[in-house]
């Protein structure tokens, strides 16, 4: 069953407002076979301009989903974020399930909160935790284009060791292995 964390930034979350959302994002659990409470996180932010932009990102027990838009109006951008994380769903659905029920794969990030630290020359400002899992990097590519990054990180399932995928600056992809 799909949950909701509903957040706002310079925005009341009215009644109508989760509403919306959570009507919109309902129709996303046709896709998935849900045998345990999933978190839609979604925030909502209004900037000064007043453009409102809305975030979504749906952990799965075998990939994350997420997605963001920003329009004029805040019920448009719900509209196209629920419309992209469905076309996302459509284009990874078959490969990256199949995959990975096959290995049984768990969640890929874990946010770790951003810790108060002195500015320096190097200094991180954001901190993630990775569990790495292993596939091959066909899989490992549809992760990162899921994600919207441009890296990931992952665990061969054919030598064990750690790897990363990339996309290079002319649209192809890259493999780094470890020596391992």
């Amino acid at each position: 069953m799909l949950k909701y964390n509903v957040r706002g930034e310079n925005i009341e979350v009215t009644d109508a407002l989760r509403s919306y959302v959570e009507k919109r994002l309902n129709k996303l659990e046709k896709y998935f076979e849900l045998n345990q409470d999933v978190i839609a996180h979604v925030n909502l932010r209004v900037y000064r301009d007043h453009s409102a932009k809305v975030e979504v990102t749906i952990p799965l027990p075998y990939l994350v989903l997420r997605a963001e838009e920003t329009t004029d109006d805040m019920y448009r951008s719900i509209d196209f974020v629920s419309e992209k994380l469905e076309r996302q769903i459509r284009k990874y659905k078959t490969r990256v399930n199949r995959k990975s029920r096959e290995k049984g794969l768990q969640d890929f990030f874990v946010e770790q909160p951003e810790e108060e630290k002195k500015p320096s020359e190097f200094d991180i400002v954001r901190n993630k935790r990775v569990s790495l899992k292993p596939m091959d990097p066909e899989e490992a590519i549809l992760q990162m284009d899921m994600l919207e990054h441009d890296f990931f990180v992952f665990e061969d399932a054919e030598t064990n060791g750690t790897s990363v995928v990339y996309r290079r600056n002319d649209g192809r992809y890259g493999l780094i292995e470890t020596n391992e």
